[in-house]
């Protein structure tokens, strides 16, 4: 992180904090956690910001497909030198678990490209979103600033507050008919899961559309639940408490050196984020 800060800060302001701090900041962690060469890193940022925007036509299925196979291809071969060369890393601890016949190669595959993609892309907008709100609130800024103790439960409570996904949700299939309150869902109907409906519902959450670092209540369900429950939850509350605790202190004038209304959106992104956040101090 000291790395990133002082790169942003011989950069100088105005500068776009996502470029300098926020997207390498997550990529750098999980490119240390599955052992991925520095020089590897950006090509996983690209098949991760390529395979989780929205196809809009065939082509865009087909070069899904082929980031897939080069997803698999690339963390195949990651696999073949851990096997030769074992390190302290979470692709030897897969490998093992290979040989041991605890989980197949396919497997493997599977779980190294869904920890490398979303690891990358969710903590990426995650972060941006928590950081446009802390510079359009400034008095949760102040908050932060004068009360750094609070920086886990205001960590909870953005991830509470904040929309996750771009458009209404995921959409599941039911099974067998369930009935969700006085609602019958009957077999093979679809019911879209919306997040932001979930964590900001007044009967669960006081005055849901206000943030309040200070929220006592249930937990949100900005992770998940059930078996769709985020692989990497702890990690992303670190992330976020480091990220947002050293940004205040380090920039205690951290500002948008624009408008807010002249801050992009990323429009066809799985999870939504801005696309920069220019930023003064």
């Amino acid at each position: 992180m000291d790395g990133l800060l002082l790169s942003l800060e011989a950069q100088g302001p105005p500068a776009d904090l996502i470029r300098h701090v926020i997207s390498p900041f997550p990529l750098t962690l999980i490119g240390e956690i599955l052992g991925i060469a520095d020089e590897d890193r950006p090509q996983i940022r690209d098949w991760a910001q390529a395979l989780l925007t929205r196809a809009t036509s065939n082509e865009d299925v087909t070069h899904g497909r082929a980031i897939r196979a080069s997803l698999h291809q690339f963390f195949s071969e990651l696999a073949a030198r851990r096997r030769a060369h074992p390190r302290t890393d979470l692709m030897t601890t897969m490998v093992t678990a290979v040989t041991d016949g605890r989980i197949a190669e396919e497997e493997l595959l599977a779980i190294a490209s869904l920890i490398a993609v979303n690891g990358w892309h969710a903590m990426r907008n995650n972060l941006a979103n928590m950081v446009y709100t802390l510079l359009t609130h400034p008095q949760l800024m102040c908050q932060l600033r004068q009360h750094y103790l609070l920086t886990p439960t205001a960590v909870e409570e953005l991830l509470r507050w904040i929309p996750h996904k771009n458009g209404i949700g995921q959409p599941r299939k039911a099974t067998h008919d369930v009935h969700v309150g006085d609602t019958l869902i009957r077999a093979g109907e679809y019911v879209y899961v919306s997040y932001v409906a979930a964590n900001w519902d007044s009967a669960r959450y006081p005055q849901p559309e206000r943030i309040d670092f200070h929220r006592q209540g249930p937990p949100h369900l900005a992770f998940g639940h059930g078996p769709h429950y985020c692989l990497g939850p702890h990690l992303a509350r670190m992330e976020a408490a480091v990220l947002l605790s050293t940004l205040v202190g380090r920039f205690p004038h951290l500002r948008l050196a624009v408008p807010p209304s002249q801050v992009q959106w990323q429009a066809r992104a799985l999870i939504r984020g801005p696309v920069t956040l220019p930023a003064a101090w």
